[in-house]
């Protein structure tokens, strides 16, 4: 459990494997506000 990874995109397409998925988990049990960012960086 990381609090950031680093995914590569080829030809405008995620490269996860056949069973890969990106989920989003929040062991916290207390109700609050969460932000989750996005970073886009590379070439065209």
């Amino acid at each position: 459990m990381k609090p950031s990874f680093t995914i590569p995109i080829v030809d405008g397409a995620l490269t996860l494997g056949t069973w890969q998925q990106i989920v989003f988990i929040d062991f916290d049990n207390r109700p609050r506000r969460r932000s989750l960012v996005i970073q886009i960086a590379g070439e065209r």
